[in-house]
This record gives structure tokens, C-alpha cells and sequence, in this order.
């Protein structure tokens, strides 16, 4: 399968999916934790991905409840996007090994100095 790299927020959302279905509010401080704050959503965002990646067949709606009045949806992985996942996981990997390798054949280290 040639798919296209994934950008970084939907790599993200996907990565927070595997544990389980979660809601909004909770995808957006599970992105933030794990990219040690580098990526902050916008609920805009995340929710213009989530439909992205329902139409793609990637996550589906697990389940919704009436919590204070407002509607809260929890998503979930699909097989197809735990696969898609496994696969850009690995593409990463293999990245970051062809980097490293070369990195240190020229001497330097992974932080960007002299080895």
C-alpha cells in the first residue's frame, strides 16, 4: 500500500485512539501530552480530522452521551486505522534509522553536535 505520509495532528489523533474511544476534549489533552506540547489542536481541527478520518474509514463513533446537557462523542480506531497507523509507524521508523545512520557516519551526534 503506497499511502501518502500522514501529517503529525492526524498521526497524533490515531496514536490516542489505540487505548480506546475517547472524546473530543480528551483527544485534545492526549495530543498535547504526548507531543510534549508541540501540537495544540483546535477543536476546529480536530474536529475537521476526525471527519476526515471517519470518511476514510480510519475511526468511527464508539458511542454518545448527554453529559450537562451537551452531546459528548467518543471515537474509536477501526482495524483499517489501526493498520494505517502500524504502517506510517513503521515508515517513521525507517526515517529515523536512514537519518541516524548517517548522522553518525558523519561524526554528529542525534542533538545536532560533534559525536
Amino acid at each position: 500500500m503506497n499511502e501518502s505520509p500522514m501529517r503529525e495532528p492526524t498521526f497524533l489523533i490515531l496514536t490516542c485512539l489505540v487505548e480506546g474511544p475517547q472524546h473530543g476534549y480528551a483527544i485534545l489533552a492526549e495530543v498535547r501530552r504526548i507531543s510534549g506540547g508541540r501540537v495544540d489542536l483546535r477543536a476546529g481541527t480536530l474536529y475537521a480530522v476526525l471527519d476526515r478520518l471517519r470518511a476514510e474509514g480510519l475511526a468511527e463513533v464508539d458511542r454518545e452521551e448527554l453529559v450537562q446537557s451537551r452531546l459528548r462523542r467518543y471515537y474509536r480506531l477501526t482495524a483499517l486505522g489501526a493498520q494505517r497507523l502500524a504502517q506510517e509507524t513503521a515508515r517513521m521508523r525507517d526515517n529515523v534509522e536512514a537519518a541516524t545512520a548517517r548522522l553518525r557516519r558523519a561524526g554528529l551526534s542525534l542533538n545536532g553536535g560533534i559525536a
